[in-house]
């Protein structure tokens, strides 16, 4: 065979060109492969950066909202370290979204799922359910057993979420019930609307039932992923204006937060506008029949 290079086969008889085609194959499946847990890939250190964005937005509403109300630095919250917490799950979010595509497009490692997991329960978790015990502290119409309570509830709907992620098969292109991201940017949303703590916390159950409904949610895929992406920068630039305190910023952070809870309402109102049609096609249908005798 007088060529060896395995990225052309120009020059090569049917045997030598069987025979590349084969080393290629199997060159394929070894980059493809998952790596040993010894090693990480790509797509973890994205995973580990979703970890870390957590770790950093709870860190910051510490150090920037709680801290200062307990000692009575401050009365109101903090915003500056708000949109920061908030950014830093936007960017978790994001490295979520490309770890899997990028572990499609080169070789995973055997720690992946579990990684994702992991960091998952941190950043879209632990995170916003510390948001929301926070709020509860803070907030003036304060009540700390409740929000506690439904924080905790956050958390377990999480929790339960992923594992049921990991264990149920569901048919290609969708996830069964909302997806956790989506679950704690909602979450957050409605703490930054800061709306009266009552209503608030009843909107957060909402969410959290949702999370573990058997509700369908698309993938962010292909057009999906793009507009997801888009929809995340988007994010940033309204809470970056809310921060600085520019001129619009406070509309922006409303228009933003508002138009994140109607899109986690989509799903399950296009389930109950779905039933509903079939109720009402089998009640024609019912009568059309009795009609007909």
């Amino acid at each position: 065979m007088t060529v060896t290079d395995p990225e052309t086969l120009v020059g090569l008889g049917d045997d030598d060109e069987t025979d590349l085609r084969r080393r290629r194959w199997a060159r394929d499946r070894e980059l493809r492969a998952p790596r040993s847990p010894q090693h990480l890939s790509t797509a973890d250190f994205l995973t580990l950066g979703n970890a870390v964005c957590g770790f950093l937005a709870i860190y910051s509403i510490t150090t920037g909202v709680l801290m200062p109300h307990i000692t009575g630095e401050s009365h109101s919250p903090n915003r500056n370290s708000a949109a920061t917490a908030v950014t830093l799950l936007l960017i978790g979010a994001m490295c979520d979204l490309f770890d899997g595509l990028v572990a499609r497009k080169l070789r995973s490692s055997a720690l992946g799922a579990e990684l994702d997991n992991l960091a998952d329960l941190i950043s879209f978790g632990i995170a916003p359910a510390y948001f929301v015990a926070v709020w509860g502290i803070v907030s003036p119409d304060s009540n700390q057993q409740l929000s506690a309570l439904i924080a905790l509830t956050v958390l377990l709907a999480v929790v339960l979420r992923l594992a049921r992620f990991s264990t149920v098969k569901m048919r290609p292109g969708v996830f069964q019930g909302m997806p956790c991201p989506m679950g704690a940017m909602t979450v957050i949303a409605i703490v930054l609307l800061d709306p009266p703590l009552l209503l608030g916390l009843a909107m957060i159950f909402g969410v959290a039932y949702l999370m573990v409904s058997r509700i369908e949610y698309p993938k962010p895929q292909g057009l999906l992923a793009t507009a997801t992406l888009c929809w995340i920068v988007v994010s940033i630039g309204c809470l970056a204006a809310w921060a600085a305190g520019l001129p619009g910023g406070d509309t922006l952070m409303h228009i933003g937060a508002i138009a994140q809870i109607t899109l986690a309402a989509m799903a399950p109102l296009l389930v109950i506008r779905r039933k509903v049609g079939q109720k009402v096609g089998d009640v024609r249908a019912r009568r059309a029949e009795s009609k007909g005798c």
